[in-house]
């Protein structure tokens, strides 16, 4: 089951669970849909892999299924920009 982080890891920008502007990697490495398309050009700055936009669990699940409370935020992100760019030529 999906950890449904609750913030971009970049910009800390909140996440709600049912957000559309969420994307994740393989490993659940959670940032915005601007950070992911603007700065990381569609690459994972974590792991390497491509983004795709997170599901949205349903609200009568959350009670069941909560979305993760945890915060992950990386306030050096910006520094990982030149790299990603760099791997994608």
């Amino acid at each position: 089951m999906l950890e449904m982080r609750p913030n971009c890891e970049c910009c800390d920008l909140d996440l709600p669970p049912d957000s559309n502007e969420a994307m994740i990697c393989t490993f659940e490495c959670t940032f915005c849909r601007d950070c992911a398309e603007k700065r990381f050009y569609g690459v994972c700055p974590n792991c390497g892999g491509e983004f795709t936009r997170r599901p949205i669990r349903e609200r009568r699940l959350l009670a069941k299924y909560p979305a993760s409370s945890k915060r992950v935020y990386n306030s050096g992100c910006a520094d990982f920009v030149g790299r990603t760019q760099l791997s994608r030529r």
